[in-house]
This record gives C-alpha cells, structure tokens and sequence, in this order.
C-alpha cells in the first residue's frame, strides 16, 4: 500500500468513527492486503536465496575446477524463463548491466538518502491530516 492510501484509510476512519461495521470491513481489508504482502516477500526471498545459492555453487565450482562452473546458475536461471534466448536480448542484457553498474556507481559517489528524506518530510506534511496519538 501507498502512503496516500494509508492516509486515505486514516481520514476514512475519523470520518466514520461511529460506523463499526465500515472499520471492521476496512480491518479485514487490510489484513488481506498484509497476507498478500507477506506471501509476496516470502516467494521473493526464496527466489533470492536460489539465485544467490546458484551464484555461490557457480564461483565454488569455477574454484574447484569443474568442467563447466556455470551449470548451477545456467540451471537456476532457465527454471525462471531468464536465459538469454537471442543475441538482440544479450546485447540488451548487457547494456543493463551496464547501466546499472554506471548508476551504482553515481549514487555511492553522492549519497541521496538524506536528501530523499527530507523531499518525503516536506511533501507529505500538512494540516488537512493528522496522524492519531
């Protein structure tokens, strides 16, 4: 969920204060968009820790000196529908990689973090809602 539609569900919450069958709706709601969530982070980091096993059998086995060191993250990959399947898509593939190096790169040389914080602080400020306490 979006900040705004936290703060959505908010005001919804003070303007019908006294209809408890509208807040155990948007209760259940929100339950089943943190399932939903929870599952979600769940398969990706199952997804991650294959790809990250795959990865490290891959330089294990270059170290040892198999044959072919790429199987495990060849294998990995396939089961995912990410092998490269033409040279267009390679060259595309690799100028990503490229690319993502290059912007990596900028932002360890110039930090945005604190910056991005304060952008959010000020955008989001203002009278029309307030958080309860």
């Amino acid at each position: 969920m979006t900040r705004s539609e936290f703060d959505d569900i908010r005001a919804h919450i003070d303007a019908e204060a006294d209809h408890p069958g509208d807040l155990i709706r948007v209760a259940r709601s929100l339950l089943s968009d943190l399932e939903d969530a929870r599952m979600r982070e769940a398969t990706l980091r199952a997804y991650y820790l294959r790809l990250l096993t795959a990865a490290r059998a891959t330089v294990a086995a270059e170290a040892a000196g198999y044959p072919q060191p790429l199987t495990f993250l060849t294998d990995e990959l396939g089961k995912r529908g990410q092998l490269p399947a033409t040279e267009d898509e390679v060259n595309r593939i690799l100028a990503d990689a490229h690319t993502a190096a290059a912007l990596l790169a900028c932002l360890e040389q110039a930090p945005i973090a604190a910056a991005g914080k304060g952008a959010r602080a000020r955008r989001c400020a203002g009278t029309s809602r307030s958080l309860p306490r």
